[in-house]
């Protein structure tokens, strides 16, 4: 952020002007009395705004290399919306790549909100982006159209007119997006991040052991928990090229993704980091569990599975013998596609904490068929290490520390900087 934008962010305001005009001036207002500037776009479609957005449909059609009059005759409204979404996603990043913009706001119901997450998505990690919606935390909204550093709030009241609860959420998100602008401290540092994932600290441990190691290696490590939006965040990081390796050891997203659960974090999980090269270090952490909302029943399919209860929000149930030998070979066709280095360790004595013997998820026989499906479908051009140990072992972490270390000397992944405090 430069100097001049500390003191003052300039923020994308971005939003339907001929519909929510009273909305859209009233966030200039608030933006305005918070220390910032709006910078206003306009896209709507059929009617024309009462005020002078500074960049109005026509830039942004223009942007999606179209004219509004086209726009307008494209169909319906949602194709017409989809061109707008994409013209404007394209001038944010046009805006944020001149320096023009510190942040990003918008609001909308259903429709405003499928271009908002469009031009969320266009904008790197670290700018702030906040999106008042009237669906959000919705199951409308899928976990691969929301950015990794996007913020939502529910607008109450806001599907028409001004009021005094839609004035309270409209002036909280402005003060937020201004604050967060001033705030923000960007994500890139001396030292190559590591991406990791992992399912909580209670089902698989690892990152205790392996978190500080890498910092000590001059490593910054962001672990990210595999519950739907963290192995979204973790896909999205990576498609961006940001990660300068990752240790991909907790899977269960595919497995729930295969079976059909909310928990899901989209049809890409572990394909982005191989897309873009980036070495992997991969293991098949709690892939013999979905997961699902623990205030609801139990999916129809896993009802008679082994279950437990994590807390009063998620729960798990096992899948069997034939759903882990198909969640092995989703895995192996993933690393297969990969463009870059990829190694694969295969702990034979368990992959999450509650398959031990006594705990409530333990069934040896369904591990061993996905364990033998495991050795048989990784493909020729993956590093296969398979070990006599549990995922939560010294074992483990040590083979994997062991794989890195020699890709740094390789020259595969590049060296660490050491910084003052690294692993403290």
């Amino acid at each position: 952020m430069t100097a001049g934008a500390t003191t003052r962010p300039r923020i994308l305001v971005i939003g339907t002007g001929d519909t929510k005009a009273a909305e859209l001036l009233f966030m200039r207002a608030t933006i305005e009395a918070s220390g910032g500037e709006a910078v206003l776009v306009d896209v709507s479609v059929l009617g024309n705004p009462p005020f002078r957005p500074d960049h109005d449909k026509h830039a942004v059609a223009a942007a999606a290399d179209t004219t509004i009059e086209a726009v307008a005759t494209s169909g319906d409204e949602n194709s017409a919306m989809a061109l707008m979404a994409l013209g404007a996603s394209r001038l944010a990043r046009a805006l944020h790549d001149r320096g023009d913009i510190d942040g990003f706001i918008a609001l909308g119901g259903s429709m405003g909100t499928d271009l908002a997450l469009d031009v969320a998505l266009a904008l790197p990690l670290g700018v702030p982006k906040l999106v008042v919606s009237t669906i959000a935390y919705s199951h409308l909204v899928p976990p691969e159209r929301i950015a990794p550093d996007l913020m939502m709030i529910l607008w109450a009241g806001g599907l028409h007119g001004l009021s005094g609860i839609c004035k309270s959420v409209l002036s909280q998100a402005c003060g937020a997006a201004v604050g967060a602008a001033r705030a923000v401290q960007k994500p890139s540092g001396p030292r190559p991040a590591i991406g990791m994932t992992s399912l909580g600290s209670s089902c698989l441990s690892y990152m205790g052991r392996l978190r500080p190691a890498l910092e000590r290696r001059g490593y910054d490590v962001a672990v990210f928990h595999t519950t739907g939006m963290g192995g979204r965040a973790f896909e999205q990081v990576a498609a961006q090229g940001g990660f300068a390796a990752v240790f991909d050891l907790s899977l269960q997203e595919v497995t729930n993704h295969i079976n059909g659960v909310v928990t899901t974090s989209g049809a890409d999980r572990l394909e982005n980091a191989g897309r873009r090269g980036i070495p992997q270090i991969v293991a098949p952490g709690a892939t013999d569990m979905i997961d699902f909302a623990a205030w609801q029943d139990a999916p129809a399919a896993f009802a008679d599975r082994p279950y437990h209860a994590h807390n009063r929000l998620i729960a798990s149930a096992t899948t069997g013998v034939e759903g882990r030998r198909a969640t092995a070979r989703a895995i192996a066709r993933k690393l297969g596609a990969a463009k870059g280095p990829v190694a694969f360790i295969l702990p034979a004595d368990g992959i999450q904490q509650w398959d031990q013997q006594g705990e409530p998820l333990h069934e040896p026989e369904a591990l061993a068929a996905f364990v033998d499906e495991m050795r048989a479908c990784v493909p020729a051009g993956v590093e296969l290490h398979e070990i006599a140990a549990h995922i939560n072992s010294d074992a483990f972490a040590a083979k994997a520390l062991e794989i890195f270390d020699r890709w740094v000397i390789e020259g595969i992944v590049e060296p660490g900087v050491a910084t003052e405090g690294a692993g403290a």
